[in-house]
């Protein structure tokens, strides 16, 4: 207790001390004072964004552009990043950012992991830096539990999506766009609108919302329309589409060997509904199209390469050749502006991953892909190299000075749009009402309920029979380095649920004894209920698939012919490794609303009502899905 209580209290002064921070006294930028909280309560709506700039932010960005210099433009144009914590002012890491928002005037930051406040804070502190307003993003695809600590995860799209209510992933976008503009973020990279119609796609997977086009379409297209309502930039991505790819561009550049026709019929789909929906960003995936853009491209020399990123040096995965990715391809660019007739900001994935980095300097990438009709340059992997690469090409003619311009307008157009020209600080203490309350937690565990899918029940376990006599032992296996904690809330929702229950997680790690201990208990076990959490890990070879110590223990136990429950607690898939297994529940996730979903149904407390996105090559179909009612009290 008095570890916890001391935590609190330096929590509550760092707070207070947050808070006199953040409204402290701006000095020369002359930026307007947040609002006091009687002018900004929890139910403040921001404007609903449209991509159609208004007639004032277009004066008002032809304004700054007439007063700025080359690298001023150029800097709008980039996007640097930041894993957001405790940053005193002397320490090289804020230097570090400092000198991108004050030397290269770079237009945002994107945020990954890191603490609330913190990260408001240390955009705060940027803003009042920042020459301009700073446009600020985030990936939440899944809600604000996807960046930032201690709120709200809601389910991967393909939860979402097997409920089959697109309303869930419009009030999903309006209450994360909601969330987002209280942390003081305004561009969110989601929804993907990637249709996942490749089972061993190790990088998509459940953040698709399925493999049926038109059924993606119509997600995708709530979504844009929720998250815009609620006052905040969203962004399509991966465009042209990155479902049907075995390769995750994080380590490499995949291509999809696809005709124009297939393109329009399947991968385009979902973009063309997005466009239509008035998304304001779509994001260019590092994907080739070689029957669509054949430029060949060689890899960098190794001399040249930038070290891994996103991945590490075992990681990456190099061809001897490849074709222009959609990031850098005028062909794509094109079909997406002139063809799906989309005018608002194209933003390059993250310029770090190895899909780019492999082929080209980041010089070189930052100056083609302006070429090819970017607007924003997300994440270079260094800022400085790509500034200084496009203020090389301007002054050699390689581009124009009015190209620049050309996106640097709509990048200004669309902060004075967001009111960010007005008041460009986060206040802190309205965080706490916004942020990760009730209504989040009520909407997660809602589509949690509905999103559980069971697949087979050939074994007729579920739902369980539950005696007090019963002995039921959980073999959590996982991918991830979470051992101590990942099967927490399934284990403890069915304790709660009156089921006891013994554990043991299997890793990469887990030596042959583990192995055995696992195998034993499980023969003692009246059920054996697998807990699957192969999950998607952006970067790692392993993404999605289960580690081998887990695989050995299922396999033992299914020719044993053990009573066993499966849920995949993440890669749906999961069944065409096991394909004997009798009893297959997906969850999709282990977001703890989906954890407890799970445990609930396998206790017969909710009904099942899910269906399946996406199929299971040669074992079921697209929509399967056993309903089961809820056991009678």
């Amino acid at each position: 207790m008095g570890i916890r209580t001391t935590r609190l209290n330096r929590r509550l002064i760092a707070l207070i001390v947050l808070s006199v921070l953040a409204f402290s006294s701006v000095g020369r930028t002359g930026i307007s004072h947040a609002s006091s909280p009687s002018e900004v309560g929890p139910e403040q709506k921001f404007k609903p964004y449209s991509h159609h700039a208004s007639p004032e932010a277009l004066n008002w960005a032809d304004k700054e552009l007439r007063k700025m210099s080359l690298d001023e433009k150029i800097g709008q144009l980039i996007c640097a990043a930041v894993n957001a914590t405790f940053l005193n002012q002397d320490s090289e890491a804020f230097k570090a950012l400092r000198h991108q928002v004050v030397d290269n005037h770079v237009g945002g930051i994107i945020l990954f992991r890191g603490p609330v406040y913190e990260s408001v804070v240390l955009v705060n502190r940027m803003q009042q830096l920042a020459k301009h307003p700073l446009l600020i993003s985030a990936d939440l695809e899944a809600g604000s539990g996807m960046r930032f600590d201690d709120t709200v995860n809601f389910p991967w799209n393909m939860a979402i999506a097997a409920t089959g209510n697109p309303d869930y992933a419009r009030r999903e976008g309006e209450l994360t766009a909601r969330e987002a503009r209280a942390m003081g973020v305004q561009q969110i990279y989601a929804p993907v609108a990637d249709v996942n119609n490749n089972a061993a796609n190790p990088v998509i997977n459940v953040r698709s919302y399925g493999e049926d086009p038109t059924d993606v379409a119509r997600f995708v297209a709530a979504f844009v329309e929720g998250a815009q309502r609620g006052g905040v930039i969203a962004t399509a991505k991966h465009f042209p589409g990155h479902g049907d790819t075995a390769t995750d561009s994080h380590r490499g550049l995949p291509e999809i060997d696809v005709t124009r026709e297939r393109l329009n019929s399947v991968e385009l789909v979902p973009f063309r509904a997005a466009v239509n929906a008035g998304v304001g960003a779509v994001m260019d995936g590092h994907i080739g199209l070689p029957l669509i853009d054949s430029t060949v491209i060689s890899p960098l020399p190794r001399d040249l390469k930038l070290r891994p990123i996103d991945t590490d040096e075992n990681g990456e995965i190099v061809n001897a050749k490849g074709t222009m990715p959609t990031t850098l391809s005028p062909v794509m660019n094109g079909i997406l502006r002139n063809d799906l007739h989309f005018d608002g900001l194209i933003v390059t994935d993250a310029m770090s991953m190895s899909g780019l980095t492999l082929y080209f300097t980041q010089e070189e990438a930052s100056v083609r892909a302006l070429e090819a009709g970017a607007d924003l340059l997300l994440k270079p992997a260094d800022p400085d190299a790509s500034l200084r690469g496009v203020r090389d090409a301007v002054k050699s003619g390689r581009l124009t000075e009015q190209r620049l311009e050309q996106s640097a307008r709509k990048v200004l157009a669309a902060k004075y749009d967001l009111g960010l020209v007005q008041q460009r600080l986060t206040p802190l203490d309205e965080i706490d009402r916004v942020v990760a309350g009730k209504q989040a937690v009520a909407l997660s565990e809602e589509i949690a309920e509905h999103a559980i899918t069971l697949v087979r029940n050939d074994a007729k376990l579920l739902p369980m029979q539950i005696t007090p006599a019963k002995r039921i032992f959980n073999l959590a296996i996982t991918n991830g380095d979470d051992r101590l904690w990942i099967a927490q809330t399934f284990v403890g929702t069915m304790a709660r649920a009156g089921v006891k229950i013994e554990t043991i997680v299997l890793d990469d790690r887990s030596a042959d004894a583990e192995v055995k201990k696992a195998l034993d208990y499980a023969g003692k076990a009246d059920i054996v209920i697998v807990s699957m959490y192969g999950r998607v890990r952006t970067g790692q070879a392993r993404s999605v698939a289960l580690p081998e110590p887990g695989m050995k223990a299922l396999n033992e136990l299914i020719d044993r012919t053990a009573p066993l429950i499966g849920i995949s607690f993440g890669n749906p898939y999961l069944l065409l490794s096991v394909p004997k297994l009798q009893t297959y529940l997906v969850a999709y996730g282990d977001m703890p609303s989906l954890q407890e979903a799970a445990a609930e149904a396998l206790a017969g407390k909710i009904e099942i009502t899910g269906r399946l996105p996406i199929s299971l090559p040669g074992l079921y179909a697209r929509g399967t899905g056993i309903q089961l009612k809820a056991r009678k009290e």
